[in-house]
């Protein structure tokens, strides 16, 4: 049952399909909490009214004639910020737009495809919902978060330097700033999980590219995308970072310094013969919610290397990541969270802190720092 005293959700829904404008309109309001105040047909007109009716939410498709989403985003989020959600195709080019929009200050991205009335809908609809009403509870946290990021307000953000704990500097994301330094920790690490979701993306270029050249482990990634979406986000996390970073294919060896994000649609596992460890990709176990999961992947990592695991829980919608991050502690491994004032969505974090899991909580900023602690 809806809250009666909670105020209904506005959201403006800018398409320039009539068809995609109805079809998003009907799904956002079959929850009474939810009410789409408005459409627009392009991205000039949603700015207007962006700046006239002050919703709590748009949506925001990318593809549009006289201006595009991400011109129209662009614009929203240096004169009247406002959570959006992209509306993206699932193509190679709606992904690398999609990460372009999420640099600029997007909250999360909606799959064109599950858009439409369909099974896929029917199945994403609820946490869909969910989701915006938790983007919407903490908008002025996020929209305060992005007064201090720099990249939405230059079309090709430079890439920017920290510096580590040897003294080095690192290419990466996030403002010019000395990355803080936290004392060496005697815990023994010999892989990294980590697990994400909505407001994963901007988190993870927070982090990785801060990460050091000579990282004397691998470090896995189960981060909650599409198919595409995990090739265009390696290939861009490649380019920033000095570890290598690339979509995992079936077999590939887990070694230091390389960094492995599941592809979309599928799961990542671990194995480990010897003193060799390699992942193994396949669509098995089908029956959860996400491909790729993040209890599947830590859980993997877990029954693999025991307490020499060491598992980071970011950003996310739900508790998906709780099942995996107790068979690490269960082992005697560690585990980081990142904090709520930094999350886009405090979900998956919050229920590994609730569970009591987490050894240390940290702002994203810093969890870099924290990983390079341990070595």
């Amino acid at each position: 049952m809806a809250d009666s005293a909670a105020p209904q959700i506005r959201i403006l829904v800018v398409d320039d399909s009539a068809f995609m404008r109805k079809a998003l309109t009907m799904m956002l309001e079959s929850d009474p909490m939810i009410k789409v105040i408005a459409t627009a047909r392009d991205g000039a007109e949603g700015i207007e009214k962006v700046k006239r009716l002050k919703p709590d939410l748009v949506t925001m498709d990318i593809e549009m004639p006289r201006m595009d989403g991400l011109t129209a985003l662009r614009e929203i989020m240096l004169s009247t910020p406002t959570p959006v959600m992209m509306i993206s195709s699932l193509t190679t080019d709606g992904a690398n737009a999609t990460l372009d929009a999420l640099e600029l200050g997007a909250v999360d991205f909606i799959p064109k495809q599950l858009s439409y009335v369909s099974l896929d809908i029917v199945k994403i609809k609820d946490e869909l919902l969910a989701k915006i009403k938790g983007i919407v509870r903490r908008k002025h946290i996020l929209m305060s978060r992005l007064k201090t990021r720099s990249a939405f307000r230059q079309p090709s953000a430079p890439t920017r330097t920290t510096i580590g704990r040897d003294g080095r500097s690192l290419a990466g994301a996030g403002p010019v700033a000395r990355q803080r330094v936290i004392a060496k920790r005697s815990h023994p690490v010999s892989i990294i999980v980590i697990g994400s979701s909505t407001g994963g993306p901007p988190a993870l270029q927070t982090i990785i590219p801060r990460l050091p050249r000579n990282l004397p482990v691998g470090v896995v990634v189960a981060q909650h995308m599409p198919p595409m979406f995990t090739k265009s986000l390696a290939d861009r996390l490649n380019q920033l970072s000095q570890v290598g970073v690339r979509e995992a294919v079936n077999g590939d060896p887990v070694d230091a310094g390389t960094v492995l994000i599941a592809p979309g649609g599928q799961h990542l596992t671990v194995k480990r013969v010897g003193l060799r460890s390699h992942v193994v990709i396949s669509a098995q176990p089908s029956t959860t919610l996400y491909k790729p999961c993040v209890d599947v992947t830590s859980t993997s990592v877990a029954e693999a290397y025991g307490r020499m695991s060491l598992g980071v829980i970011l950003t996310g919608m739900g508790n998906n990541g709780v099942v995996g991050f107790q068979c690490i502690k269960s082992k005697g491994g560690v585990v980081v969270a990142q904090n709520e004032q930094t999350c886009v969505v405090y979900g998956m974090p919050r229920a590994v802190i609730e569970a009591q899991l987490a050894d240390y909580i940290s702002p994203v900023e810093d969890i870099a720092a924290e990983i390079v602690s341990f070595f």
